[in-house]
């Protein structure tokens, strides 16, 4: 049985970007064992409820230097980080799940990778199941995120998290 959700109140964009730097920074306590097994963290949420915000603070806190475009287009957009690979994926543009397998996206996903997902759904049941999975909602001028742990890589990021004070730091 998955552990309860981490959940937070994010007013602005500053604040979903603070979740994003606290998620990364949780990355890179565990950066060992996601050498030896690899991280699936899938983003769901609708359009404008602050995906790319999060993974875009996320990626520059652990170092990406350069341009951190979206790959709303291209689908993909790798970055490779000190000794681990990270992968940001964008399916929202997919027009059936078959697309996933015929762009060889599943070779990404393994030891030393960090695969950030938006719109998971669109892959269907090709993709690989998520470690951990971000819900962002949209509320009023801010966001509600909630962040649930579906594997033992999972749980111990969801732990970091809770230690680090993220909820509370991102606004909740």
């Amino acid at each position: 049985m998955p552990d309860a959700p981490l959940c937070a109140r994010l007013a602005d964009a500053a604040a979903t970007a603070a979740l994003g730097k606290a998620l990364a920074e949780a990355l890179l306590e565990i950066a060992s064992l996601i050498e030896s097994c690899g991280v699936s963290i899938y983003l769901r949420g609708d359009l404008g409820s602050g995906k790319t915000t999060l993974v875009r603070a996320l990626l520059r806190r652990a170092g990406v230097a350069g341009p951190v475009k979206s790959p709303t287009f291209s689908l993909l957009e790798p970055y490779a980080v000190s000794r681990l690979q990270y992968y940001h994926f964008d399916f929202y543009r997919f027009k059936s799940p078959e697309e996933f397998p015929e762009g060889g996206f599943e070779e990404y996903f393994g030891p030393g990778a960090v695969c950030l997902v938006e719109w998971p759904e669109r892959a269907g049941a090709f993709l690989p199941p998520a470690d951990l999975l971000l819900h962002l909602q949209v509320q009023g001028a801010g966001r509600q995120a909630s962040v649930q742990a579906n594997t033992e890589i999972g749980r111990k990021c969801l732990d970091r998290l809770r230690t680090s004070g993220a909820a509370a730091s991102a606004g909740a």
